[in-house]
């Protein structure tokens, strides 16, 4: 009866352990309407209720009616079959970055000159659905701006903190651009504002401010603004994002030279959307040798191009396989030209739920359209991610997470090439990769002493639980039951085998010997039809028990 308990109690903690899997596996899917009670058209705050119903109702931006393209008659993919066929050119570096990394949800990502990966992070704000009114004002200004430092220099080898700053000065990070100069591009979308500052953030004040702080609006003021790109000659580009879905281009002084886009946010996207309409335009990329500039039309599930020069419309670039939204791109020169890609979960809207959606990173070629790759963490999905940044030959790619907080490095697997142990330990490096990246790829058991906790998914935690737990419980009952054997027990309950040689006043050896014929007695029929019975009465009454 005692290894019986023991084995419902392995299976009420292998159940408990599967439930907990399921409540973390639904806490960890961030809800995607969150921003959709916070759009705004125009200025005219009034019409976000009735903005939010034509979302829900799936009907078109504005006032008059939007005359959408025609869907494509051609044949739907099967997503799911697909998506397995893409190749995986970039191998997922478990032990980055440093240990003593604590992060926040992590917003966006660059590069300085030097080559840091610079990010930016909330530390400890989460944008929900009560964090802005109706009107898109923030409801937690008394909170004060954010204590600790809001972006952090990352060393690319090993991800040790190289310097950080932004302490006492952000409400709600959200982009983050690094121009040529050194200088830094961040938008502040509970600011409403635009803020250039000194390389490293040095002298603590933006050198260059556009908007009002707090002041939602159109105009000269932005709402929720989302990304910046900057030219070479200084020029640059603000997304205002959320609520306007515009594109701005100033001068270096920040001077306004011109402006386009128009609100298509209908909750639905489409094959082909009409050119210079954005659905959230959430980042922004350039493409110096065609001289473009590209944005992540986020619910159109689109990256849109045009010229930097003019903003007239250039391209666009869609796939079935990336879905219905498109969060964030950014462009290497690498292979001809490609656009590194992150999508995001669906929107949950309930427009088109039979959609088969997988979050990932995407390598898409310019040329063609195509897709050439995709990427994951343990080359699973993503849950959250909302920007990325990859280096001009195309080798290293990060991605910044919501929800998981963390910041996710892929190394090319022409990189990532095998190294023996002996190698590693002598500190030498392949390329420009140090040994201890490569180390990484080689050895899986260093790999895991070294990760950090935030690093493997919390669905790779939790299946590894349940495959140790469901191990253990397996060999304690397995170790329970030898126990009771060796102690002449049968394991569920039966009597203890009895020989016929056993009499009740015990075995006697010598009064084996002295007997006249040879060998033993033939076994008691009897006693082993009664063991067989308290078996088979043992056996029935299991199920009861």
């Amino acid at each position: 009866m005692h290894s019986m308990d023991v084995s419902r109690c392995c299976s009420v903690i292998f159940l408990l352990a599967c439930f907990c899997f399921l409540q973390q596996t639904h806490s960890e899917s961030q809800s995607s309407p969150r921003y959709l009670q916070n759009i705004d058209i125009g200025s005219n705050a009034s019409n976000n209720n009735e903005r939010l119903q034509q979302i829900l109702k799936g009907a078109g931006a504005g006032a008059t009616q939007i005359n959408w393209p025609t869907r494509s008659k051609q044949g739907i993919p099967d997503i799911k079959t697909e998506l397995a066929k893409l190749n995986t050119t970039y191998i997922y570096q478990n032990a980055w970055p440093a240990n003593n990394v604590k992060l926040g949800a992590v917003t966006a990502v660059s590069f300085d000159k030097a080559g840091n990966v610079v990010i930016f992070h909330r530390v400890d704000r989460i944008w929900g659905q009560d964090t802005f009114d109706n009107a898109n004002q923030y409801r937690e200004k008394y909170r004060g701006p954010i204590r600790e430092s809001t972006v952090l220099a990352l060393e690319p080898a090993t991800g040790r903190v190289q310097y950080d700053w932004g302490k006492n000065f952000f409400y709600m990070p959200h982009g983050l651009t690094v121009d040529p100069d050194d200088n830094v591009w961040l938008t502040d979308v509970a600011m409403h504002q635009v803020f250039k500052f000194a390389p490293r953030g040095a002298g603590n004040k933006p050198l260059l401010t556009l908007g009002v702080a707090f002041q939602p609006g159109s105009g000269k003021k932005f709402c929720k603004p989302t990304s910046v790109a900057i030219l070479d000659n200084g020029d640059f580009f603000v997304a205002d994002g959320y609520c306007n879905a515009r594109i701005l281009k100033y001068s270096k002084s920040g001077e306004l030279i011109l402006r386009w886009g128009q609100n298509s946010f209908a909750g639905v996207s489409y094959d082909v959307a009409p050119q210079n309409y954005f659905a959230i335009p959430h980042a922004l990329t350039l493409v110096p040798e065609l001289e473009l500039l590209c944005a992540a039309d986020r619910e159109n599930g689109r990256v849109q191009c045009f010229s930097s020069r003019n903003g007239t419309f250039h391209s666009q670039y869609h796939n079935p396989l990336i879905g219905d939204r498109l969060f964030s791109m950014a462009y290497t020169p690498a292979s001809g030209g490609e656009l590194v890609i992150v999508n995001g979960p669906s929107a949950e809207l309930g427009i088109h739920p039979e959609h088969y959606n997988e979050v990932h990173g995407f390598v898409m070629s310019m040329r063609n359209r195509q897709l050439v790759s995709k990427f994951g963490p343990n080359n699973l999905e993503f849950q959250n991610p909302h920007d990325v940044a990859v280096t001009a030959d195309g080798n290293e790619i990060y991605v910044a997470e919501l929800n998981p907080m963390r910041i996710h490095k892929f190394l090319h697997k022409s990189m990532a090439k095998p190294m023996s142990l002996s190698a590693t330990k002598e500190g030498k490096s392949i390329g420009d990769v140090p040994a201890e990246t490569l180390a990484a790829e080689v050895d899986p058991s260093q790999t895991a002493a070294t990760t950090t906790t935030h690093h493997p998914s919390g669905k790779a935690v939790l299946v590894a639980s349940l495959m140790l737990i469901f191990s253990g419980s397996t060999f304690a009952l397995a170790l329970m039951m030898a126990r009771r054997r060796k102690r002449g027990c049968l394991p569920f309950g039966a009597r203890s085998r009895r020989h016929a040689w056993e009499k009740a006043e015990g075995f006697k050896l010598g009064g084996l010997l002295d007997r006249d014929r040879n060998g033993f007695e033939k076994l008691d029929q009897q006693a082993s039809d009664e063991e067989q019975e308290t078996s088979t009465l043992s056996s029935a009454a299991a199920p009861y028990a």
